[in-house]
């Protein structure tokens, strides 16, 4: 090829930022996550400040993180299988009639438990859907130099959505309760209409499927990753974190009632949080390049057991908040650093399971920890249960200093 029709070539290629159909489901999948964000955060407020108790609150919860633990496996493999436009055109609808039901029931002067616990399932069942959809479209949808940028992109607007979307939450429910799910619907509708204005097809032409029934796709990233020793004990330490860190969240949100403040004051711990989750993000190649992943899970572990007791300090939201801040950022370095260790050691083809798996594994606790975190919370009250919840934390902090399968990760990972 000649320099002039390599010059010619390369001003064919227009920038990312002029990817018309990039943008759309950029722009659609931000809306609809800001949307996922602000009903998740009104959940809790909605049965709290309606009325409810703190055991119905980790009904909710547990039923909004449920789809973490059910639906995370099968929609991985689904989403590639089915055309990924209708499948995320499909969460769409389907979430926003789930709001739409929320929205009704309270214009209606109903505060339905049950109806609550369906809606929050169904939202987050959906969102699995969605992203794991629109992820694996990214691909189809950017050329390849593009990629990278792309994705970048993609978690500069997660983070966005994570730190909007909760302090937005709390005053669209200081307005009015239903307002967040009015507006949850809304971002649905937004998002479903972006869809259908793109060109691009999600996916390459498909053949017919494979021998391998989903159950055993499944099961052979299950499998993978089971023989990778620092993963699986990472990752049944992260799980076990993770049940802490609903019962700290929900305490949270006791803590500023209890002391007669307002939804509004939520938003403002959340947003401080949020903003230590980002640094700790952007720090945490710095930490890479320095320390093995098992320094960083070790260290991880003994911050957060000293970080959860703090909580009980003061109800000043600031405070609550620059707590929640060094939580985050902590969880982002070690998040990052797990993340790294299996994109470095994991086979390309089994990339997808395996982050299905991990996650699954890492977040399915969720779940189990929201409903017992509020009955905990319930009957054990707010000292008791922190001083559980840390000596928890403290437990597996030993374990991991203890556990030859944790310190096998001796190299920094830059």
């Amino acid at each position: 090829m000649s320099r002039t029709e390599a010059t010619e070539r390369k001003e064919e290629v227009q920038p990312l930022s002029r990817n018309r159909d990039f943008n759309l489901l950029w722009l659609g999948a931000g809306v609809s996550a800001l949307g996922n964000r602000v009903a998740s955060t009104a959940f809790p407020l909605l049965v709290l400040w309606q009325g409810g108790s703190i055991s119905s609150a980790g009904l909710v919860a547990f039923s909004a993180q449920l789809p973490n633990l059910v639906v995370q496996l099968p929609a991985g493999a689904l989403v590639d299988r089915r055309d990924r436009r209708r499948v995320m055109l499909a969460c769409d609808l389907t979430a926003g009639l789930a709001m739409a039901g929320v929205v009704t029931a309270l214009l209606l002067g109903h505060l339905w438990i049950p109806l609550l616990m369906v809606a929050a399932f169904v939202e987050g069942g959906a969102m699995i859907f969605y992203r794991l959809a629109e992820r694996a479209a990214v691909r189809n949808v950017v050329r390849p130099e593009h990629l990278p940028a792309a994705l970048s992109r993609n978690e500069a607007r997660g983070q966005a959505s994570g730190l909007l979307g909760s302090p937005l939450g709390s005053a669209l429910f200081t307005l009015l309760p239903w307002l967040p799910f009015l507006v949850s619907l809304a971002g649905r509708v937004v998002a479903g209409l972006s869809l259908l204005a793109i060109r691009t097809e999600f996916q390459q032409t498909r053949a017919k499927a494979g021998e391998r029934s989903l159950r055993a796709e499944i099961g052979a990233g299950m499998a993978w990753l089971w023989r990778q020793r620092f993963l699986r004990a990472a990752i049944s330490l992260v799980a076990g974190s993770n049940l802490v860190f609903q019962t700290t969240n929900l305490a949270v949100v006791l803590i500023i009632k209890r002391n007669d403040g307002s939804p509004m004051e939520l938003g403002v711990v959340s947003v401080v949080g949020g903003l230590g989750g980002v640094l700790g993000a952007m720090s945490g190649g710095w930490f890479l390049s320095r320390l093995s992943a098992s320094w960083i899970v070790i260290g991880a572990l003994t911050v957060w057991t000293a970080l959860v007791p703090m909580i009980l300090l003061s109800p000043n939201p600031v405070a609550l908040g620059m707590l929640s801040a060094g939580i985050a950022a902590v969880g982002a370095t070690s998040n990052l650093a797990a993340g790294v260790y299996l994109t470095k050691v994991c086979p390309d083809e089994m990339q997808g399971r395996a982050i299905s798996v991990a996650s699954l594994l890492s977040s399915g606790t969720n779940s189990l920890g929201a409903i017992a975190a509020g009955f905990a919370l319930a009957h054990a009250g707010l000292t008791g249960t922190i001083g559980v919840a840390t000596g928890f934390m403290a437990l597996l902090a030993v374990i991991a200093v203890v556990s030859p399968a944790v310190r096998s990760a001796r190299e920094p990972l830059k």
